[in-house]
Formats: C-alpha cells, sequence, structure tokens
C-alpha cells in the first residue's frame, strides 16, 4: 500500500467492519483498533452468553423512536471526534509507538473524516444490503428464541442501524468518497483485498487525506458500489 499510515473503515452496525479491519490490519502490520473501544454508545440490546443487556440500555431502545435514537447516537459521534481526530493525528503524524494503524467504526462519519487535515490517512466505507444486516442482527441476537420483548428491542436497533446506513450513504455519495459492498457474499479476504486496491486507487488519483476536503463542497451525485476496488 502507498503511503498511509492511517487506515480508516467506516459503516453501520454489523456490516462487517471489525472482522475486515482486523484481516487489513494483519496484512499490514498495523494495530488494529475500534471507535467503540474509544466509548460505546449505549450497547447493543441482545443478551449473549458474556452479556446481559443492561436496564439503562433496555429502556434507551425501548423508550425512544427511531428519530431519537439515531439523533442520540449521531450527538454521541458528534462528542467522540475530537479523541478519534487526536489519534488518527498522532498515528499518521508517527508520533505513537504503535506504528500504523486500522480504525473502524459507526463513529467515523464521513463528513468528519473528510475534514480531516491529516497526511497519510485513507478511507473506505462498507455497506450492505438490508437484509443482510437483518440477518446478521437476528443471528447474534437469536431472533427466533427471543422473547417479544427482546425482538422489540433488535427491531428498534436494526431501524436505527439502516437508517444510520441511508444517511451515511447520502453523505458518501454527496462527497464522492469510496463504498464497498460487504455484504455480496464475498470472503474476509476478498474483502481484504478490496479495501487495500481501494485505498492504493486513493493515493494513485491524489484523493487521500487533506484532498478529501474538496469533496465537501462536491456536488450531489450517485456513485457505483465498489466491489473490489476500482
Amino acid at each position: 500500500m502507498n503511503g498511509a499510515r492511517v487506515v480508516l473503515i467506516g459503516g453501520t452496525s454489523n456490516v462487517g467492519k471489525s472482522t475486515v479491519a482486523q484481516a487489513v490490519a494483519q496484512r499490514l502490520g498495523f494495530e488494529y483498533l475500534s471507535t467503540d473501544g474509544l466509548a460505546r454508545h449505549p450497547g447493543r440490546p441482545w443478551r449473549t452468553p458474556e452479556w446481559e443487556v443492561p436496564t439503562h440500555v433496555a429502556e434507551h431502545y425501548g423508550s425512544l423512536t427511531v428519530d431519537e435514537l439515531i439523533s442520540s447516537v449521531l450527538d454521541h459521534y458528534q462528542r467522540l471526534w475530537p479523541r478519534v481526530e487526536e489519534l488518527i493525528a498522532e498515528r499518521a503524524a508517527g508520533r505513537s509507538a504503535g506504528g500504523g494503524l486500522v480504525l473502524e467504526g459507526s463513529g467515523l462519519w464521513p463528513v468528519q473524516v473528510a475534514s480531516l487535515p491529516v497526511p497519510r490517512t485513507a478511507a473506505v466505507w462498507l455497506i450492505a444490503d438490508e437484509s443482510v444486516i437483518r440477518v446478521r442482527i437476528h443471528q447474534a441476537g437469536r431472533y427466533a428464541e427471543a422473547t417479544d420483548e427482546e425482538r422489540h428491542l433488535m427491531d428498534k436497533f436494526l431501524a436505527r442501524t439502516l437508517r444510520y446506513q441511508t444517511l451515511m450513504l447520502d453523505a458518501v455519495d454527496r462527497m464522492g468518497l469510496d463504498l464497498i459492498d460487504a455484504g455480496g457474499g464475498r470472503s474476509v479476504e476478498e474483502l481484504a483485498r478490496a479495501v487495500l486496491t481501494t485505498i492504493d486507487a486513493q493515493y494513485a488519483t491524489g484523493r487521500s487525506s487533506a484532498r478529501w476536503r474538496a469533496a465537501r463542497s462536491a456536488p450531489i451525485r450517485t456513485r457505483g458500489r465498489t466491489s473490489g476496488g476500482r
């Protein structure tokens, strides 16, 4: 890969960001981190063998409308952004002993990433069809075995997740940023190669890091979804 010290992988929940990002980090010899590790909001509302849904998480999804849920999570990402930006700047400048970084998370909102005044940083966003995201969330939460109340919370999480992706797609399309469809049945290694190919293309065409700032004023247009890099 040409030049990047920081690779950013954004996308909505359950689109496959963490799995693909870990594969990219392994290929590059970079550290892997998630924005969820900086501050999670507020957590997924389904039980696992290691996780019981806290009362405040159940109340969050149970009491808020989808519009309120998306406003809440976007406000959270806005508050989190200074910490994310500082981390990116440190790694891109080589001021950290951690070396290169692959950072993934829904907290990587396109408008904020596009405004980064940071060199040696590249970014791509993962997407998946609604049906793929629904199946993944239902499998993770064991929807078929869940109570009506548990299903209600998962339904609200799914609705927020899909609304986030719609808003994210609008922003990515408007600014001409790069998308990769992570729901097309390709393997993790194939998706990791697609990420690396796309990032190489950003450097080859001069569209990485600070050049993204020009995208903020770009006209609205519809872009093709990248399936294997450019």
